[in-house]
């Protein structure tokens, strides 16, 4: 009797050590400051303060569905009805679309950047990788035709956990914007964890995944299963451009073929040959603003 309490109690401590620790580091996964997202994006090319200080910025705060505020930035310079939205990724902020930002500003698109919850200056409590934000999402498109009409040219570009995003809104019945551009994205939450627990912990994922699967359903009420673009993509109407680095240590490129390959009609894939997670356009300036001239021009933008 000993021995069986024993043993409960070995195992009871593991399901609880795994459950909690692996779903904190999920939902509250630790973020970047703004001054070290600032530093590297300067460092790279991408921020100038003066530069982006001197833009007419409209501050924007949207209702959340979920019941705090999104928060962002809008810069409309053009009387054109053309709209980008921009989704960064996860543990940086709106700061980390301005690089992206610019190349539509300049292509004559305003633009307007957020923090997705718990990210910034938007409210939140947890990080959920794309289930919660596509609907945060949802609210800054209608935001967006609210204000601007429903005749309006509406793309939106997403980053890592922001092209995940992207495409969970995009897979969603409306399929409201006229295209979307996925930088480097999963293809399927369980299947990155899993890839992930093994690079990270050397764990195999039959060991973690069904605890903290259940969890996570327990804690932030939503399924690991829920968050996967690969069982939406085929029903996006709207053209996709898929771009990934062949080097990307984080989140593999076969994703984005995969994504590439099961997505319906109009798309475009670029696998850009430097750079690792989310440097496509850092490591690849040229063929990375030729590859979106190239879409638009395709899909008649």
């Amino acid at each position: 009797m000993k021995k069986l309490l024993v043993t409960l109690g070995i195992v009871l401590s593991y399901i609880l050590l795994v459950g909690f620790f692996f779903t904190n580091k999920m939902m509250f996964i630790k973020k970047k400051t703004e001054k070290e997202i600032l530093d590297q994006e300067t460092f790279d090319g991408h921020y100038n303060h003066e530069e982006y200080e001197a833009l007419e910025k409209k501050n924007v705060i949207i209702p959340s569905p979920h019941g705090y505020d999104i928060k962002g930035s809008l810069i409309a310079p053009y009387d054109n009805g053309r709209y980008m939205i921009f989704c960064h990724g996860v543990t940086v902020s709106r700061f980390n679309s301005i690089k992206y930002m610019n190349l539509f500003l300049k292509r004559g698109w305003n633009v307007l950047i957020y923090d997705h919850r718990r990210h910034g200056e938007s409210g939140g409590k947890t990080t959920s990788f794309g289930h919660y934000e596509k609907f945060d999402l949802q609210a800054v498109v209608n935001w967006v035709r609210a204000e601007y009409g429903n005749d309006i040219k509406l793309g939106i570009h997403g980053e890592s956990m922001g092209a995940v995003t992207t495409l969970l809104y995009a897979g969603m019945i409306e399929d409201g914007a006229d295209f979307y551009i996925a930088d480097c994205p999963f293809d399927d939450f369980e299947k990155q964890l899993v890839y992930r627990l093994k690079v990270e912990f050397r764990l195999p994922g039959s060991l973690v995944m069904p605890i903290a699967k259940t969890f996570l359903k327990l804690r932030d009420r939503y399924s690991i299963n829920d968050v996967s673009p690969i069982a939406v993509v085929d029903r996006i109407e709207h053209p996709v451009l898929f771009i990934h680095s062949e080097k990307d240590d984080y989140i593999p490129y076969e994703s984005s073929r995969l994504l590439y390959e099961k997505k319906m009609g109009a798309k475009k894939i670029f696998i850009a040959e430097k750079g690792t997670h989310a440097m496509s356009y850092t490591e690849n300036r040229e063929e990375y603003q030729k590859i979106i001239n190239e879409f638009l021009e395709e899909i008649g933008i």
